[in-house]
């Protein structure tokens, strides 16, 4: 099987080619990282239901991509889950693996998609990170939480070298602005020798 799309991921450097790389590669996507073993989506979903065990309540997962990350909060427990992503490729992928309660798409090049205060929970679960979704994104998410409310979150091994990503997190952490609840390096791909941090942080 080709890494092509992988190869290339980390070497994006403006939304329009992020937004036409997952066009793409929506189609090999889950054959392609299924392959390598990605385990962050589960082990960020298991985290999350670690520190928020209610199936009812509705969880946002941003940059949903294919799906992978509903299918593993849904195995978690968690019965109501939405999903957000710019690629319309990736969300009828999505769609047809039947674990959320609605799917929505927005510009990429959109600096705040979310409605503030909707959703306790929301994931971003290989999202933030290198060759995806930049830094101020993190902040985004943050924002959209209510007091009280929960990320759940990953930055792999290529993001965590990028001291523009962790510098965002421990602002917010060390201004008081969110708690760190949970943190774990682990694997990511395992079959790329590649690992990840998963957090739960929660809005003070």
């Amino acid at each position: 099987m080709s890494d092509k799309f992988f190869k290339d991921t980390y070497a994006l450097d403006t939304p329009q080619a992020t937004h036409a790389h997952y066009q793409k590669w929506a189609s090999s996507y889950d054959a392609e990282v299924g392959a390598h073993g990605y385990a962050t989506p589960g082990r960020v979903a298991e985290a999350l239901w670690s520190k928020l065990p209610e199936p009812q309540t509705p969880i946002l997962d941003y940059g949903c991509g294919t799906g992978l990350s509903g299918v593993a909060l849904r195995a978690a427990g968690f019965e109501v889950i939405d999903g957000i992503d710019p690629t319309p490729k990736m969300l009828e992928r999505a769609e047809a693996k039947e674990v959320y309660r609605k799917l929505s798409t927005f510009e990429i090049t959109d600096p705040n998609p979310l409605e503030k205060g909707v959703y306790k929970a929301v994931t971003a679960i290989g999202v933030i990170g290198t060759g995806a979704a930049p830094p101020e994104v993190f902040d985004m998410l943050m924002h959209a939480l209510p007091k009280g409310g929960i990320l759940g979150f990953s930055f792999n091994d290529h993001t965590l070298a990028d001291a523009s990503y962790t510098s965002r997190l421990n602002d917010w952490l060390d201004m008081g602005a969110a708690r760190l609840l949970f943190r774990e390096y682990g694997p990511h791909l395992p079959g790329m020798d590649l690992k990840s941090d998963v957090y739960i942080v929660e809005k003070a």
